[in-house]
Parts: structure tokens; C-alpha cells; sequence
């Protein structure tokens, strides 16, 4: 299958404890627990159908912040293709639907999830998770080191177009 069918999104929240990723129980399904998810509508792009997912679902608001691998599967003896999300909470919303809603750690929502596919997209949008962090501290420590060579510079004397240092007079 070459193009989306569905798309769906993995949420998170940063807590003290770590990160929390958003599950809901699945329609039709008591204690089965799934990404939201949903089909495509004519005219809306993958990130706008997981963002609308997601509100109708779970009553969350999330920002889209990376597109995740696309997973094959079948639903209801259908082949579907389902365009997964990483996406930041930012609220709450009223939900159009009445499902149970998790938020769990990694290794809760890893067990949680009975699709191998499912399992996968939650590791790949971890590791970018846990890596973001420490992008940032090394990009803000290149930024400091330039300015701190910056300013060692401005602090050091001139020297003439020969190369000597410049003499007072």
C-alpha cells in the first residue's frame, strides 16, 4: 500500500517521572489499549486527521512535532496504512467519543499495546524523545563556547597588520 489510509499519533507529556504516553482503549475492545487513531477524511492531511483523532478520542490537544514510520495492518479484514505522529500535549479538550484514557510510562504502554507495530512506533518515538534533551544541551553548549571565544578575542590585545603586538605611545 502505498499511500495513507489512517493516520494516529503518539502522544507524550513530560512529567518528573519521565515521559507519558497517551493510550486509549480501543472501540469495542474492554483493556485493549491502542495509539489514537482514525481515517483519513477528503481533503485533510495525515497530521490534521491524528490531531483530530487524538481531541475526538482522548479530549487532548497536541502539536504535531514529527512525522513516525507508517504501519501496515489490518482492520475489520481490511489492509489499512496508518501515518503515525509524535505529538507534544498541550490541553484538554471536550472528547465526541467515550473511551478510557491512559497516560503511561514506556515500558507500561510497551506491554499495554498488543500490536507489534504499535510497539515499534512507541520505541522509535522514545528514542527521539530521550535524544532531544541532550540536543539541547550540546547545542547551547556550542552556543556558549562561540561566545566565549568571542569574547576571549575582544579581551585579547590587537595586533598590527605585521603581526606584533601594538605598543603603547
Amino acid at each position: 500500500m502505498s499511500r495513507s489510509t489512517h493516520a494516529g499519533a503518539v502522544v507524550f507529556k513530560l512529567t518528573r517521572e519521565g515521559p507519558r504516553y497517551l493510550l486509549v482503549e480501543a472501540r469495542g475492545s474492554r483493556d485493549r489499549w491502542v495509539f489514537a487513531k482514525g481515517h483519513l477524511e477528503d481533503g485533510e492531511s495525515a497530521a490534521d486527521t491524528a490531531q483530530r483523532e487524538v481531541a475526538e478520542e482522548a479530549g487532548v490537544r497536541a502539536r504535531p512535532i514529527r512525522r513516525l514510520q507508517r504501519v501496515e495492518q489490518k482492520q475489520g479484514g481490511q489492509s489499512i496504512s496508518i501515518a503515525y505522529f509524535l505529538m507534544a500535549y498541550t490541553g484538554r479538550t471536550t472528547p465526541s467519543e467515550k473511551r478510557r484514557v491512559r497516560w503511561l510510562g514506556f515500558d507500561e504502554a510497551l506491554e499495554a499495546l498488543d500490536l507489534a507495530g504499535s510497539r515499534r512506533v512507541l520505541r522509535s518515538a522514545d528514542r527521539m524523545i530521550s535524544l532531544a534533551p541532550r540536543h539541547r544541551v550540546r547545542l547551547a553548549a556550542a552556543h556558549f563556547a562561540r561566545w566565549l571565544a568571542l569574547a576571549v578575542r575582544a579581551l585579547l590585545p590587537r595586533r598590527h597588520a605585521r603581526g606584533g603586538p601594538r605598543r603603547p605611545r
